[in-house]
């Protein structure tokens, strides 16, 4: 075998070793310990994040699965001296906003699905694009957000979306009303948060999600519209000594988990 074929089938064969399978499960544990040791810190050390590794974090942040790949979210990271000053205090002072190394807004848009519907289109790795493709980006994802004027086009939808269900059987509701637009691209923001979260950890650092926060006044200082909605702040950071305050624990699963 040529060395360039032999280097080739060695480097596909640790590829292979590597990706999980039922019978191989290389990162199970580094899994569970990034879980599992994962807390909300209330208390960081002075140490940085470095800018390399919080862009790791982010990017891995927003490989988390989500409607259409339609992508709906957005990262403030706010390091100007008097916005974090602010934005501490619209997080009510708390330890885990005061004490971070970094200050994030999460944020959930509901304005840009047909914009990045075509930016899917134009950046489709696959050339030329697949005509079920292009049919899913221009008809079906737009029927299933337009609302059209007084929402007329909503209540054509539903309508539409009844007679379906009669004749043909279960089919997905589109997004009749602004709330369900915004519970969609909530719903999809918070797992890109989980993402960023979890990633944080694997690099050795942690954060505390806070939903207690003045969201008006944080708004106004990251000049956000009324299709932006802060979803959480995080806190990010070098876990300090005393930055766990209390034992973990969790009710078992057997309330939560129901096979049917």
């Amino acid at each position: 075998m040529p060395p360039d074929t032999d280097n080739q089938a060695n480097a596909q064969a640790s590829s292979q070793e590597k990706f999980a399978t039922p019978d191989n499960t290389p990162q199970l544990q580094a899994f569970r310990e990034v879980v599992e040791s994962r807390r909300s810190v209330r208390r960081f050390t002075d140490t940085p994040i470095p800018d390399d590794v919080l862009a790791d974090c982010l990017r891995l942040a927003m490989l988390a699965p989500n409607s259409s790949n339609l992508q709906p979210w957005e990262f403030y990271v706010i390091d100007d001296a008097d916005k974090r000053k602010r934005a501490v205090k619209n997080c009510m002072n708390q330890n885990a906003a005061k004490t971070a190394a970094r200050l994030i807004a999460v944020v959930a848009r509901t304005d840009v699905w047909h914009d990045h519907a075509k930016q899917i289109l134009r950046e489709y790795p696959d050339k030329p694009v697949p005509k079920k493709v292009k049919d899913y980006y221009t008809k079906v994802v737009a029927m299933d957000f337009l609302r059209g004027p007084a929402n007329v086009v909503s209540a054509a939808k539903w309508g539409s979306t009844q007679v379906v269900r009669r004749v043909k059987g279960p089919i997905k509701s589109p997004y009749y009303t602004f709330e369900d637009t915004k519970n969609w691209a909530t719903n999809n923001t918070a797992l890109a948060a989980e993402n960023l979260m979890l990633a944080l950890r694997a690099h050795g650092f942690d954060s505390c999600p806070m939903g207690g926060f003045d969201e008006p006044a944080m708004k106004r200082l990251l000049n956000l519209s009324d299709d932006q909605h802060i979803i959480m702040m995080i806190g990010a950071g070098e876990r300090a000594d005393n930055g766990v305050y209390n034992s973990q624990f969790r009710f078992d699963q057997k309330q939560f988990v129901h096979y049917v």
